[in-house]
């Protein structure tokens, strides 16, 4: 009786393996056959009925960075804040912090800037400039505010030149 078992349990073992060969789940492939770019890979699978997207992505550029170094509105950013020490420099998430900043030595006046890059165009949105000012009578009592246009316009200007003549040099160097 325990022959009977193992014999039909081995039977079966055998079965399933044989359906599932058949199947096709493993099938050796040629690599010479597929494109190493994975975009024209997906595009292939996808003529061929073998995948699916679940969004229609119009924008296929969304995501793509350049270098960091041939972004001109970056290296501009960077350079004008040459002088001030960097909380964080995320280049992929496109924003820059500064730590607090004190031209003298004394606890009255700090600044703090932070930086949002909206696109990699130079143009007078492109950028979301945040100027802080800590203003301190001793080191426990401080007084934060946001609201700074002067420095906030003028770090506007000087990025945006700074981008403008980079792109120009950029584009003498590439002619």
């Amino acid at each position: 009786m325990t022959a009977l078992k193992i014999l039909t349990k081995i039977s079966l073992v055998c079965l399933l393996i044989n359906m599932l060969n058949s199947c096709g789940i493993y099938r050796p492939t040629d690599a010479r056959e597929f494109p190493p770019e994975p975009e024209k890979r997906v595009q292939k699978n996808l003529e061929e009925g073998r995948g699916f997207r679940l969004f229609k992505n119009d924008n296929m550029n969304s995501g793509v960075f350049d270098f960091a170094s041939s972004n001109e509105l970056w290296r501009a950013s960077l350079d004008t804040l040459d002088f001030m020490p960097l909380i964080s420099a995320d280049y992929g998430g496109g924003i820059i912090i500064t730590d607090w900043y004190n031209e003298s030595n004394n606890y009255d006046d700090y600044i703090k800037i932070n930086i949002r890059f909206m696109t990699n165009e130079i143009r007078s949105d492109a950028l979301i400039v945040k100027v802080y000012t800590k203003k301190c009578e001793n080191l426990e009592n401080c007084i934060i505010s946001e609201d700074n246009p002067e420095i906030k316009n003028k770090l506007i200007s000087t990025i945006l030149t700074k981008a403008s003549k980079y792109k120009k040099d950029k584009e003498k160097k590439d002619n």
